[in-house]
């Protein structure tokens, strides 16, 4: 079922492209609840019962959001979120029953943006999206034909040991140019340490720049999304040379004095 917004882009520009959120629930209340909720908070919204109906929607449409739930009969929310994340960048949340912390751990290893602990309210809904969403990349405006795109001044690069990275693109390459591939939240948290390099950073503070909610869980997101970035960065994970853990305080992201913001 697709259900369009109700209202203009947040930023009331006509041009703007509007968010488009997948909502894979088998609840029928409580889906048809969430999608008009976000269709009248201005979100193109499409809603599927399983998964087994959500794929070919999926495979036919690009979404910048998908809000999933686990616990599903057929195939879970785990494995068509391993899927999704394997074919697009498309910003995932996760919802789980309360007292089910493996799922969310097991669902954050795997690339989700956010997760969400039922029975939720709507207004939590809609900020937990909000929040993703401002990290997911959106497409540009349409242009009016023949018109010309000003470049604006972009975040331009930085480079650490071998490694480049571009901020405005999201791209992250190694030696010879290989391509890193980083999940958005792995992404979002060395960002977060390349814009404040060299200086030690609490856990709470790390939570707050992504858009995690402050709690016990949200720490252990954190925890786990630096593994898995120091597997992709350092050579060797257990000694890292960049991503440094500081006892008791937090981490650090030790830039050397050569490896500076390109220009």
């Amino acid at each position: 079922m697709f259900i369009p917004n109700l209202l203009s882009a947040e930023s009331g520009d006509e041009t703007a492209v509007r968010a488009k959120i997948i909502i894979v629930e088998d609840e029928p209340d409580l889906r048809d609840a969430v999608a008009e909720y976000l269709a009248a908070n201005g979100y193109d919204v499409a809603t599927a019962g399983n998964a087994a109906e959500a794929r070919p929607m999926l495979e036919s449409g690009a979404f910048h959001l998908a809000l999933l739930d686990i616990a599903m009969p057929g195939e879970d929310g785990l494995s068509l979120g391993r899927w999704l994340r394997s074919k697009m960048p498309t910003g995932i949340i996760y919802a789980t029953a309360a007292g089910t912390p493996l799922d969310r751990i097991v669902g954050l290893e795997i690339g989700a943006d956010d997760y969400i602990v039922k029975p939720y309210e709507l207004r939590e809904v809609l900020a937990r999206v909000r929040s993703v969403l401002r990290r997911v990349p959106q497409p540009s405006p349409p242009q009016p034909a023949g018109a010309k795109t000003a470049a604006g001044p972009g975040r331009g690069a930085m480079r650490f040991g071998p490694f480049s990275v571009d901020l405005d693109g999201r791209l992250v390459t190694g030696p010879g140019g290989t391509v890193v591939d980083l999940a958005r939240s792995e992404f979002d948290v060395l960002e977060v340490f390349l814009t404040r390099a060299n200086r030690v950073l609490t856990r709470t503070a790390i939570s707050e720049a992504i858009g995690l909610a402050e709690d016990v869980e949200a720490s252990r997101a954190v925890d786990i999304r630096i593994m898995r970035l120091r597997k992709k960065i350092e050579a060797d994970p257990a000694d890292p040379k960049f991503l440094r853990t500081v006892r008791g305080e937090g981490y650090l992201f030790s830039l050397p004095a050569g490896d500076e913001r390109g220009r």
